[in-house]
């Protein structure tokens, strides 16, 4: 355990998709705890879906690093860059430069796009961000083992797995076979010994990305998607690691295939000891979707909201939880962060409070955190806030560049809205609610907010 401060740190509990329990969470090794989470496949801009797990993990790995030491915890998120559809990407956006060439323009200026959108939201940098063609040597690896071991095949210049090769498949995933069939959406090629088992690795296509094949193919292939975890999860967690996370949408079939993968390759009982899944997240009660319109990416919503508030937006739902992406919840989402920046104490406690702490402890539970935070905020804990916010990711700088930029207008005099205050106080003395009110929404409908006081005055301020 971290010992940066005196206060006692709580017992982390998670939830286990493997076991459908939450439980205690023991690392492997208190002095080594390891985590690996699914990063993007780098061709487009990552839409705000594809920043739910990176916000998630981001703030797991913040605790984790509290709780052993930040020189305790490794993180991996990995990033794939050979892909179909980064393929045809490279072709349509370089047709005349050679397609390895395009293929590599496409992925680092991607990849840069995404680290910028995710240092606005502020996230931190994973200790390790492994790139899959990278690691081509590691996968022909495992896929030798595989094959070596009976738990593989070649077949037509392909490697398969073989699904029935493991009496226990789909225990991560818990699914009747009908519903992995379904849910695999995998073309049953007449070389296939059964339906189930799935691709380690392909023959390319002619001007695709190739690499020597393994298993003894004489033509130039590549990786299936599922191996690219396993063998970038090996080479830098090891064999047998404490957390995998990522969306609920790779349970089945990637991370049901990695599993396979990994523990059958290692004759072990275990890949990761903890699965951990974000719920899905939907735009105004409606699925994201380019044909509803309501495709929305994170550098879009960057033009007009700044990081803390989408990063608050994304917390204030538990990250099992389906998410309802709404403006009106960002609206909340930037006057809470107001609220709590203006009342933070400069003279901060660094590090975060207790009762703060107690709530992500069990398994992130992030709105009990957020009402602990309103909590600190309206009583006295104003020093414990700011040291709180910067642990959960949350700086200022973002929010007052935010706040300079938007000028607001008036279209009434100071002197007049000052009239019409005492106006309204007269009103609220004879106990005239309705002209009291009627009165603010006039001055509301011109750009004024009202604030009554505790003490009986009434301040205002330009609205935003």
């Amino acid at each position: 355990m971290s010992g940066t401060n005196a206060q006692a740190l709580p017992e982390l509990k998670l939830y286990n998709t493997l076991t459908r329990t939450k439980e205690v969470f023991t690392p492997l090794d208190p002095a080594h705890v390891r985590m690996y989470v699914c990063g993007p496949t780098v061709y487009d801009f990552a839409h705000i879906g594809n920043a739910r797990p990176v916000i998630v993990f981001d703030l797991l790995y913040r605790l984790l690093r509290h709780l052993y030491g930040a020189n305790h915890v490794k993180y991996v998120r990995n990033i794939t860059d050979v892909d179909d559809k980064i393929n045809a990407r490279a072709a349509a956006e370089h047709p005349g430069l050679d397609l390895n060439e395009a293929i590599a323009k496409v992925t680092f200026t991607t990849e840069a796009q995404f680290h910028d959108d995710l240092e606005a939201l502020g996230v931190l940098h994973p200790d390790v961000e492994p790139r899959a063609t990278e690691h081509i040597a590691e996968m022909r690896q495992l896929i030798e083992k595989l094959v070596a071991s009976g738990h593989a095949y070649v077949a037509e210049d392909h490697v398969l797995f073989s699904v029935p090769s493991m009496p226990d498949y789909g225990k991560l995933s818990n699914r009747p076979l009908d519903d992995m069939l379904a849910g695999a959406r995998v073309d049953v090629a007449p070389y296939k010994k059964d339906a189930m088992d799935f691709v380690l690795w392909k023959p390319s296509k002619p001007g695709e990305p190739g690499w020597p094949s393994p298993a003894g193919i004489a033509v130039p292939g590549r990786p299936g998607w599922h191996i690219e975890c396993s063998a970038m999860s090996w080479k830098h967690l090891g064999e047998t690691f404490d957390i995998h996370g990522g969306g609920i949408d790779l349970v089945f079939p990637h991370h049901e295939n990695e599993v396979a993968q990994s523990r059958c390759a290692f004759h072990s009982g275990l890949m990761a000891k903890v699965w951990m899944h974000n719920g899905f997240l939907q735009v105004e009660g409606e699925k994201m979707s380019k044909s509803l319109g309501n495709f929305i990416t994170i550098r879009q919503l960057l033009a007009d909201w700044p990081g803390p508030v989408l990063r608050l937006n994304m917390l204030k739902t538990h990250y099992r939880q389906p998410i309802d992406w709404t403006v009106k919840g960002l609206e909340e989402s930037a006057k809470t962060l107001e609220q709590w920046f203006d009342a933070a104490a400069p003279d901060a406690y660094p590090r975060p409070a207790p009762s703060v702490l107690e709530a992500l402890a069990d398994d992130l539970n992030t709105p009990k955190a957020i009402a602990e935070m309103h909590a600190l905020r309206d009583h006295a804990g104003k020093k414990a806030l700011a040291g709180t916010l910067a642990f959960l990711g949350f700086e200022p700088g973002p929010m007052e560049a935010w706040a300079a930029a938007r000028v607001p207008v008036l279209t009434i005099a100071a002197e007049e809205v000052e009239a019409r205050i005492h106006e309204r106080i007269e009103a609220r003395r004879n106990r005239d609610w309705a002209a009291s009110d009627r009165i603010r929404d006039e001055l509301l409908a011109l750009g004024v907010a009202l604030k009554d006081n505790k003490d009986g005055t009434t301040s205002w301020e330009p609205k935003r």
